[in-house]
């Protein structure tokens, strides 16, 4: 039975990929390193904890890599963020699934600022049960620390959770402590990689998503079953 559903934020309920791969080409460039764009993007989902390592060699992450994380987050919140906009139909998805006893979290690389903005822009403070962002945990997606904090604070096993997610390291991060995902196709990542990273079901938004609640409920049913039959 599912009895949570855990929600990456950036790319599955608000359109801020190519808004977050802006902003942090903006500071690469400011310290100096001309990336290109889809480079930067395709590293969208996880931390900047994370991100960082892929672009600066660790000598340098150590020396002006907290200084560059802090610009790039002014940065995004002055010029980028008001260009953010939530994707359709994601507080009636919210509703219907509590309607039906599903608790609801938040899991998000985003910092803890940001990802007020984010609730606030997709309208669905008041129906959240728990949120984990990247100043409470010491590593960021693809590492398990956001999903596992998450389950812990709602009170429920993995098992009877899903995690739902555009980016390939939702799915990874999820998968680390045996949470199911439901890939995204609305922060612009390939269906293929998305399924490689391990996503049982993929569905467009949110509003795809809403149409197809029944399915998502039943997800762990056939789980269940084999273990019945074989465990």
């Amino acid at each position: 039975m599912l009895r949570a559903a855990v929600f990456d934020v950036d790319g599955t309920l608000v359109d801020t990929v190519d808004l977050h791969a802006r902003a942090w080409q903006d500071a690469f460039r400011k310290w100096g390193k001309d990336v290109e764009f889809i480079e930067v993007r395709s590293q969208i989902g996880k931390g900047g904890d994370q991100i960082l390592p892929m672009f600066f060699a660790p000598d340098e992450v150590k020396r002006f890599g907290e200084k560059m994380s802090e610009w790039r987050g002014e940065h995004f919140k002055s010029v980028y963020l008001p260009q953010a906009k939530p994707f359709p139909k994601t507080r009636e998805l919210f509703s219907v699934l509590r309607d039906r006893g599903v608790k609801l979290a938040l899991a998000s690389s985003a910092k803890e600022d940001e990802l007020e903005s984010y609730k606030k822009l997709a309208n669905i403070a008041d129906l959240i049960d728990a949120e984990t962002n990247a100043d409470e945990v010491e590593k960021t997606k693809p590492h398990p620390d956001i999903f596992a904090v998450t389950t812990e604070k709602l009170g429920v096993q993995p098992k009877d959770a899903i995690a739902v997610g555009d980016s390939p390291f939702d799915a990874q991060s999820a998968g680390k402590i045996g949470l199911l995902t439901v890939g995204m196709l609305c922060g612009g990542f390939p269906e293929e990689l998305l399924r490689a990273a391990g996503a049982v079901e993929i569905y467009r938004d949110p509003e795809d998503l809403l149409g197809h609640v029944d399915e998502l409920m039943s997800l762990h049913e056939p789980i269940q079953e084999k273990e019945r039959q074989y465990g």
